[in-house]
């Protein structure tokens, strides 16, 4: 009976950050982390990691290239607080510290399959000249205390923004026993049926 009655569902995180667009800045890399309600926990694989530093290749029309593997599996008894990737991108000012260059979130996709995904992103702006004078000259500037503030959204929108650069994301998503807790993520057919062993559910997109 508890095989064909789950108390929960299952999502798998598989994909790479795969680069960024950041025309005005150079060497470059990226942190991550997810953020979900609270019905959910992580049961295999890393919550958050940082990249590599990248460096523009003209090669590769001036894009930083990370190609940062992503690997989670997570399990709810609801969809609600869908998990968000949270990205935050840092490099170095003209006095060599480490500063934000750009903040973002996306939903992981509801659907089972590959998707790819282009994240804006934006930093916080100085709410008056001599702060941004003074963060120049010190080589600080305003940050998030804590950065998964960008998924949340509470209180994020008294704080004045400037945007930059871009953020692609390559995700596979797989998911198993939702369908059998009566929750549907996307159309059913011969591609995204689930295995008679595993009940995984995955779809190609195009």
């Amino acid at each position: 009976m508890a095989a064909s009655n789950p108390s929960v569902f299952l999502l798998t995180v598989n994909g790479h950050i795969e680069g960024a667009n950041f025309p005005q800045y150079d060497n470059l890399y990226c942190k991550y982390c997810f953020v979900y309600g609270h019905d959910w926990a992580p049961t295999t694989g890393l919550e958050e990691g940082i990249t590599q530093i990248a460096s523009k290749s003209s090669q590769a029309s001036h894009r930083l290239i990370w190609n940062f593997p992503l690997a989670t599996t997570f399990k709810s008894t609801n969809p609600s607080g869908w998990p968000q990737l949270v990205v935050s991108v840092y490099g170095p000012d003209v006095f060599g510290n480490d500063v934000v260059r750009g903040y973002g979130a996306t939903h992981i996709p509801f659907t089972p399959g590959q998707h790819t995904k282009t994240i804006p992103m934006f930093v916080p702006e100085p709410t008056w000249r001599l702060q941004k004078f003074t963060g120049w000259l010190t080589g600080r500037r305003p940050e998030y205390t804590d950065p998964k503030v960008v998924a949340q959204g509470e209180g994020r929108e008294v704080t004045r923004v400037h945007s930059q650069g871009f953020v692609s994301v390559s995700f596979l998503i797989m998911t198993k026993d939702m369908k059998k807790m009566d929750y549907d993520t996307g159309p059913s057919g011969p591609a995204n049926k689930p295995s008679a062993t595993s009940g995984w559910s995955t779809e190609e997109q195009p």
